[in-house]
């Protein structure tokens, strides 16, 4: 497996082996030893999975308390996948990094827990699989708008279907119960 580390050094950038022939591929999507091995750490509590139309933005979302680290991952489609240091006091606070996630290029995104994560559909559909080391608890989700300036994510749509909560979410200089920087 090849690990890079983005602009933002704790999120990482993975690019399983695949092992394919005229019959198919192979791949290990998730080996626990070897995760650990590369600095993602477990365990992992909850698997999600969606499947959300072309030009759909999910996001910018993160939990605080309980936060998630997430293993994020494109079965089928393509996604424009984003990270935010949400960590008040961090160095890299309000920073995010993008890349594409697809069922073609099989990569996976680790977004360690205090950050917020979004995605933005840019096939016709998407199917999007991600493991998280904290369960979902829906008292303490928390958004970031998709749109705010301060961020200035340059998505790849103008016109997202949004639900009405990411509609309504505030900007990230407004967002109440930030997690905290630990360095």
């Amino acid at each position: 497996m090849k690990v890079t580390p983005l602009e933002i050094p704790d999120v990482l950038l993975l690019e399983p082996k695949v092992f394919g022939d005229d019959r198919g591929f192979f791949m290990e999507m998730f080996h626990a030893a070897r995760y650990a091995a590369v600095g993602i750490p477990g365990p992992f509590v909850q698997d999600n999975y969606s499947r959300s139309a072309k030009g759909t933005l999910r996001g910018v979302h993160f939990q605080e308390p309980q936060a998630q680290g997430k293993l994020v991952q494109v079965l089928a489609g393509a996604v424009y996948d984003v990270a935010v240091d949400v960590r008040r006091g961090s160095p890299t606070f309000g920073q995010w990094v993008a890349v594409e996630l697809s069922s073609d290029n099989r990569r996976q995104l680790w977004i360690p827990p205090g950050f917020a994560h979004g995605f933005c559909v840019v096939s016709d559909s998407a199917d999007f699989h991600y493991k998280c080391t904290a369960l979902y608890a829906p008292e303490t989700e928390r958004s970031v708008v998709w749109n705010d300036p301060d961020l200035a994510i340059p998505w790849p749509v103008s016109e997202p279907l949004l639900s009405p909560k990411d509609a309504q979410a505030p900007r990230l200089r407004d967002a109440p119960l930030l997690p905290e920087y630990v360095g």
